[in-house]
Parts: structure tokens; sequence; C-alpha cells
């Protein structure tokens, strides 16, 4: 079966790992920065904005890469910018045939023209019940805290609080070098003490160790990126011959990775896609997810990131309806919902491509 973009596009798809001021459409951000009296925009049309990120981010590096952020979080400071931009996330993701996501933020950062953390969420929130209810897609909101900021345990009781209202999780963001995870243990106990999901930035911008902390100092559920859980495996042409025990503990308690293979390329996490330690993690039986990160940014879609993986790791239809049922089993949602999407949704539209 030809693995082409209509068919990459048609399958169903789970995505666990995008940030939300990284997705906005380029003509959306002339138009809010339009109504925001924001004039620092480096491009005024939207084709030539969309490139300008793209360039910005494709250079090796973590900080360039960030750097285009701050336009997207200067356009998202009202309520009703925050509510348009999770409800057009939610539009473009279902047209590419997700049928699940969770999309990530970090509130402290959208406070810069009087909103309260709270109207910053529910805001958030409401643009994504908008979504669900005029596109029929699943959803869940994950709160970030920043490494270099010393908020992580009020962002942590904010997860808590709008649990009910849509919030799945909470999550470790920002420069890992010098931040490490364990800094923020408070809140990440504060967390697990209220039984709720934890994912953690580790393993893109920093070694092991970082991974390491994430999982036994804060109590990670879930890795976001994690690349660089490689330098704890032996490889010998190709293949891994010894783990170490860091990699297989997360191999053992099948601790999810949420990979993005483009974004991490264009901050340098992996120097190509072929030499991205996807290959090896995939072939070890480690729990991999596929995830966007930041669609403006990475020029990039869940449809790309499986071209992308089809391409350079011959990955079958096969190979992705198994990420994706693994990505829902990983999904921050109760194991009820998880397994009516798995069964009701991912299985038979699987099913349907095939039969096609």
């Amino acid at each position: 079966m030809r693995l082409d973009q209509p068919l990459l596009q048609s399958l169903p798809k789970v995505l666990l790992h995008e940030h939300l001021d990284g997705v906005l459409r380029p003509q959306t951000i002339i138009e809010l920065a339009r109504d925001a009296g924001y004039k620092a925009l480096p491009e005024a049309d939207s084709n030539q904005l969309a490139k300008w990120f793209h360039e910005g981010a494709n250079q090796g590096s973590l900080g360039k890469y960030l750097e285009g952020f701050k336009h997207t979080i200067a356009v998202m400071q009202t309520e009703e910018a925050l509510e348009r931009v999770a409800y057009e996330q939610a539009a473009d993701l279902s047209d590419d045939g997700v049928v699940y996501y969770e999309t990530r933020f970090a509130p402290v950062f959208h406070t810069n023209k009087g909103l309260s953390h709270q109207q910053v969420v529910a805001a958030v929130l409401k643009g994504m019940a908008r979504g669900r209810h005029d596109f029929g897609i699943e959803s869940g909101l994950i709160i970030c805290a920043m490494r270099n900021m010393n908020v992580s345990l009020e962002m942590a009781e904010l997860a808590v609080d709008f649990r009910a209202r849509g919030v799945v999780g909470f999550d470790l963001a920002g420069e890992e070098g010098g931040f490490p995870p364990k800094k923020h243990v408070d809140a990440f106990h504060y967390i697990q003490r209220e039984n709720f999901n934890i994912t953690i930035h580790a393993g893109e911008g920093f070694g092991k160790e970082s991974i390491w902390q994430a999982i036994q100092y804060c109590g990670a559920h879930r890795i976001g990126h994690g690349t660089r859980l490689v330098d704890d495996i032996a490889i010998s042409d190709g293949r891994a011959v010894k783990l170490g025990d860091l990699a297989q503990y997360v191999l053992d308690k099948r601790i999810p990775l949420e990979i993005c293979l483009i974004s991490n390329v264009h901050t340098g996490a992996a120097p190509s896609l072929e030499q991205h330690p996807f290959k090896i993690l995939y072939q070890q039986k480690f729990r991999v997810t596929l995830n966007t990160d930041n669609r403006l940014m990475s020029d990039t879609s869940m449809s790309k990131e499986f071209a992308a993986a089809a391409t350079t790791f011959g990955l079958t239809i096969g190979d992705f309806e198994k990420i994706t049922i693994n990505a829902m089993k990983s999904a921050f949602l109760p194991y009820g919902q998880r397994c009516d999407l798995i069964y009701n949704v991912i299985k038979p539209g699987y099913a349907r491509v095939r039969q096609e």
C-alpha cells in the first residue's frame, strides 16, 4: 500500500505533545497583531511570515528555535485571542485526521495585559470545547510550568483546580541546561498527592540525567522528547546491544516517549532524521509516540511526521496503527475513554483504510 499524503492524512492519529503558542496560523497572527496594535512582526504577508518562522526555527539550536515565540505570545494576551487560537488548533488537527490531542502552554506568559491565570486557562478551554463540539475531536489541556521561573507550585495548583473542566496534566518546559527538574520537586509532589498526571520535557537539550531526574525525582508518567535516552544504550552497527539501567527501566515500565522527529532536527536534539534515535527506540519496543511539537515553527503536521517516519525508517500502516494505539494508551484520559477511542475510532479507522 502506497503511503502517499492523502492516505497518511486519512489515518486516525493521536497527538500528545503540541504547544498552543507554536501552532498559530500565520494569517491569524497578522490579524491578532493588528487588533492588539502589535507592530513588531517581521513580515506583513502570511506566506512570508510562515517562511520567517520556519527559517528561524530550522537552525539546529533550541535557543534560536524559541525566538519566534515572542511574537506568537505577544498576540495571545486577550481571552478572545486565546480562544480563537485554541479553536483553530482543533480545526486544523481535525482536518489532518487527528482524533485526540493534548495541547500544552504556560499561562504565565499570557498575563501581560492584565488577565489572571484563571482567565487565561478558561479562555483556552472554551476554544477547545467549541472545537470538540464543531469537529468532534477529543482533547485535553496540559499546564506548563517553566524551569527558569519560581511559579511551578502555583501552576501545579492551577492545573488541579481546572481538572474537572478539561485540564488533564502538568508539564515542566523551557531551557534544560542549568534548570534541573528536581528544583521543582515540590510542585510534582503536590501533583502526585492529588493523583494527577505528569509529563516533563527531558532529554531534549540535556542528557540522560535530565530524564532520570524527571522520572525518579518528579514522578513523570511520560517524557517529552527523551531523545537523549539513547545515551544509555550501547549501539553497534545501528542496533542496540545493551541497555543501561535507566533505559531498561523506561522500557520495562512502559514510560511513553513523546517523540517529535522534525522539531528534534530543527533544535539540534538530533543531527538528522536518519540519525534520530527513534529507529533504535522503536526496534527495542520502547513506547514511542509521534508528535508535532510546534507546527508553525517546524512547518509540520501529524501527516508530515508520519511521512517522515515512513520514508526514513520504513514504517508501514501496521506500525502507525501500533504507534497510534500506544499514544492513546498513554493519553491523560480516563481508562474508559481511552478504550472507547481505541476500539470504536482508531481500530475501525485503520481497518477501513486497509479495505479501501
